[in-house]
């Protein structure tokens, strides 16, 4: 039970590497999700009753033995588990828990954390004195914009028999004893989410950023690794949710991207001219470009010290988006407390 808040927050730096906040940042957490913990906890219970069929409730809730873990220590496990994806066992362990009752803590804390890293996201407001003065190289670029860039996450080889969507359902079915279909077919089933670029099985998770300020803005919903860049962000509807006079901006995945731009804001590096060298001005224009989206390669790192988002998805590719919101929005309260002057 060496884990409990109450032992944990008396060690600052151990608190701070075993969730990636510091206590007074967990605290304000804490109280921000609190209403939504208690109604994910009654809506608990409602199902619960109605799957055995009993009476609506009269008495108020309270009664019955105390709880082993309280609210908070609920939401520190979570936040454990988000940060350093341990086993259910091990959670349980250091806990003073039991493993079933951490599977049933996380389904419950997580949806929770994932609407509070929701709750954070905010695009930037053309109207408020965020314009930079703009390198003589982008002058062509936007003034203010987005940052988009995406990671990959290795998952387990789905077998043959599953469903090819992402945070969906688990693996049914098996590899053997099937004569329907073709060996393609199967294949195809197979390596759905095969990325040839990363060499294994992977979720893809596009990541939106404010430029200004570096806080994440937006998550897309996780597709199946071999997604080209440019199709999930045509997929995710990005571009016509900015604001009017926000741009975004994005690397050679990207390229072609103003073109879903309701106003063709849109900046991606310069392609080398076919069978020629590139010129020293794309060299130039390139370079400041890649200095410019610095910050979205920065958020990204934050959000990968989160070993969720890092390891080996253990679980089936359920869930993962609803993960990625959660760590986001954790990412999100460190960038703000940290670096205040950047949200003057």
């Amino acid at each position: 039970m060496i884990l409990r808040y109450k032992v944990l927050s008396r060690h600052a730096r151990v608190f701070q590497s075993m969730t990636g906040l510091r206590v007074p940042e967990f605290d304000e957490l804490f109280q921000d999700v609190r209403p939504g913990h208690e109604q994910a906890y009654r809506q608990h219970l409602e199902v619960q009753r109605q799957q055995r069929c009993q009476p609506p409730r009269v008495r108020a809730i309270g009664g019955g033995p105390a709880f082993g873990l309280e609210a908070r220590d609920q939401v520190l496990l979570c936040v454990v588990w988000l940060r350093q994806y341990p086993a259910h066992e091990v959670l349980a362990y250091l806990f003073g828990t039991s493993d079933s009752t951490v599977s049933r803590l996380l389904q419950r804390v997580l949806p929770v954390l994932e609407q509070s890293g929701r709750d954070t996201m905010r695009r930037p407001d053309p109207g408020r004195h965020q314009h930079r003065t703009l390198d003589d190289l982008l002058r062509d670029t936007p003034q203010l914009a987005v940052l988009i860039d995406s990671f990959e996450q290795r998952v387990q080889r789905p077998r043959s028999g599953s469903d090819s969507g992402s945070d969906s359902g688990s693996d049914s079915g098996s590899d053997s004893g099937s004569d329907s279909g073709s060996d393609a077919a199967k294949k195809s089933k197979k390596d759905v989410f095969y990325s040839g670029k990363k060499k294994q099985h992977t979720l893809k998770s596009q990541v939106t950023v404010n430029e200004v300020s570096g806080q994440i803005v937006d998550v897309a919903q996780s597709v199946p690794g071999p997604t080209a860049d440019r199709t999930l962000l045509e997929e995710s509807g990005l571009l016509g949710r900015l604001p009017a006079g926000v741009g975004a901006i994005g690397d050679l995945a990207y390229l072609g991207m103003a073109e879903l731009h309701r106003q063709g804001l849109a900046a991606t590096p310069r392609r080398k001219p076919r069978g020629k060298e590139r010129p020293p001005e794309d060299v130039a224009y390139n370079r400041a470009l890649a200095r410019r989206r610095i910050p979205v390669e920065h958020s990204i790192g934050k959000l990968r010290r989160y070993q969720s988002l890092t390891q080996m998805d253990r679980h089936h590719r359920q869930k993962h988006t609803a993960r990625v919101c959660a760590v986001a929005g954790l990412v999100n309260r460190q960038i703000k407390h940290r670096h205040p002057a950047l949200f003057a």
